[in-house]
């Protein structure tokens, strides 16, 4: 009954994700324009959808990883699990990018015609305002260590700060665990909790195919079809060629070499998670659906699963990783900035850490790029090439979303990979 159910959602989702495209591209898509970024489609699928799931994610992040690391029990278990994680998160994210990098530099989509140069930096021009936040930014990465160390945890979960979230859970979850039978009731309320918000997510993600019908007409609607031709497309090419490379070839690889998991199989079984992550554009939103096919399809251990994903969600960002290594070197081949081979090394470094720090919420990338971008241009100080305008990120803007739907899901998939990976490494007891 269960198996029966799933695949109704499935059908259920795909059957709102085209007829959200659908929709969108020949009912609300005008040539020219975009329509109201808080059009109606898009206020009923965060009603519907994206608000429900984030309501859910501080206290699953919470409570799955409280779960997660009680369940490990032993301490050396502990460190080869955390340790591993971080391993693999390093690696593949530092795989992405390379790649990212590798692509955007061969294809070179932003090497163009002076003429179609010209017009796309007055695009570019437009978006101005995106200059004031170079000050905010530019010390971003450097953040990373202070959310590790919370001041006060509870608004770290009114502002939704997953990252000392995390930290915190995890040191409760070792104290919890260090207290034997004292604690042991504590511990059976923490697990007896998670499972409740599990059955809550359940519930919720029965709400996926209409959410996901509005947010995606609306997407569609805004940039349309017709933005897949011309500079931008090759763009747009590049980055989906690097994702279908780095999801179909590389992580499948890493899966089957590490763990030896059939890879598609293993998709297959998460595809619940993959096509909430494209209806979603966030990784954390996506997180309930994530654990739970994680757990009941995914065949993935309890405390992989718990403790993996969660993390995973918030410093894991393969496709983001890789999208704004080719999005920076693209917006500098198109203003005619050459950038050395030891430039492009500080491209892979910074874009490996900036992607650690975004947010898992829609077009996070396009934040933590103003990072990548100001660390290129100090780079760049006193030589004849550069700076490139922060508003230069402007020009891409307008085709991000669709590009987010992608790398989004490329997120989710490598969380996924790590969770199956650790479940061969450290099996349930």
């Amino acid at each position: 009954m269960k198996h029966r159910s799933t695949n109704l959602l499935t059908i259920l989702i795909l059957l709102g994700l085209f007829a959200g495209a659908m929709v969108g591209e020949f009912g609300l898509h005008v040539e020219g324009a975009m329509i109201d970024g808080d059009h109606w489609m898009k206020t009923v699928g965060d009603l519907v959808l994206i608000r429900p799931l984030k309501l859910l994610i501080v206290p699953l992040i919470f409570f799955s990883v409280i779960s997660g690391i009680t369940r490990i029990g032993d301490p050396a278990k502990l460190g080869l699990v955390g340790g591993a994680t971080l391993v693999y998160y390093l690696a593949t994210m530092f795989m992405a990018v390379t790649l990212g990098t590798v692509l955007v530099t061969w294809i070179s989509p932003g090497v163009l015609d002076p003429a179609v140069q010209a017009t796309l930096q007055e695009t570019g021009g437009s978006f101005a305002a995106v200059e004031t936040a170079t000050r905010e930014l530019s010390s971003a990465w450097m953040n990373i260590v202070h959310q590790i160390i919370p001041e006060n945890i509870l608004l770290d979960m009114v502002e939704v700060r997953p990252l000392g979230i995390i930290v915190f859970a995890i040191a409760f979850g070792l104290a919890l665990a260090a207290g034997g039978e004292k604690t042991k009731a504590a511990r059976d309320i923490c697990n007896a909790t998670f499972e409740g918000l599990m059955i809550l997510v359940r519930w919720v993600i029965w709400l996926t195919p209409i959410g996901v019908f509005f947010l995606v007409a609306w997407t569609v609607g805004q940039i349309g079809f017709d933005s897949i031709v011309g500079p931008l497309g090759w763009y747009m090419a590049t980055v989906l060629f690097g994702l279908a490379i780095h999801g179909f070839i590389v992580l499948p690889l890493v899966l089957w070499f590490i763990a030896g998991v059939h890879p598609f199989r293993f998709m297959w079984q998460m595809k619940r998670a993959l096509m909430t992550a494209i209806g979603t554009d966030s990784s954390s939103a996506t997180l309930p659906v994530t654990i739970d096919a994680a757990e009941t399809e995914g065949e993935c251990s309890k405390r992989a699963a718990n403790f993996v994903l969660p993390l995973g969600a918030t410093i894991n960002m393969d496709g983001t990783a890789l999208y704004e290594a080719v999005a920076v070197v693209f917006l500098f081949q198109l203003f005619g900035i050459e950038l050395e081979f030891s430039t492009l090394i500080v491209v892979v470094i910074t874009a490996t850490l900036a992607a650690i720090g975004a947010a898992g919420i829609p077009s996070a990338g396009l934040v933590t790029m103003v990072i990548v971008i100001s660390a290129v241009n100090m780079n760049l100080s006193g030589s004849e090439n550069g700076p490139l305008p922060i508003a230069a990120i402007g020009i891409i803007i307008g085709v991000d979303r669709i590009l987010d739907m992608c790398r989004t899901a490329v997120n989710v998939w490598g969380d996924a990979v790590g969770a199956r990976i650790i479940t061969k490494l450290a099996p349930d007891d």
